[in-house]
């Protein structure tokens, strides 16, 4: 069986926060929003509808107990969740707080502003509220 690796793309923009049993979580190097990514931690995987049963459940799961810890944290008019692979082909799902008056509101995020990225303070600041309020995460691998 294929080894799971990361896509370079992901490696480059995001920062790593932990594992859930299924998918890796990231933190998209974006400070103007609440950015996260969920990535199925299986070879070859592109789309959601191709994998079995058992793991879209665990993604779902995964996904939800993201989202909720998300608005419990960041309080946003309303999560974004999207799968798009356009650029990067290896399954991720987007979770992005937004709010009324955020930089791209009430457009998509992707295309509207270029990055801002975070300075280490607040990158290990939002690090730390995410894995406090999901405390099944375990140390990426």
């Amino acid at each position: 069986m294929a080894e799971w690796n990361l896509h370079p793309q992901l490696v480059t923009d995001t920062f790593a926060i932990g594992d859930f049993p299924l998918c890796r979580l990231l933190l998209m190097n974006d400070a103007q929003y609440p950015w996260c990514i969920l990535v199925p931690r299986i070879a070859g995987a592109k789309e959601l509808h191709r994998l079995d049963d058992a793991d879209q459940l665990q993604v779902l799961r995964e996904s939800v107990a993201l989202s909720r810890a998300m608005e419990a944290v960041f309080k946003p008019h309303k999560m974004n969740l999207a799968a798009l692979g356009n650029v990067v082909p290896q399954l991720h799902l987007h979770h992005i707080a937004r709010y009324k008056g955020d930089p791209a509101w009430p457009a998509p995020v992707w295309g509207k502003h270029p990055a801002q990225v975070y300075e280490p303070r607040l990158t290990d600041e939002r690090i730390r509220q995410l894995q406090q309020a999901l405390p099944g995460l375990t140390t990426p691998s």
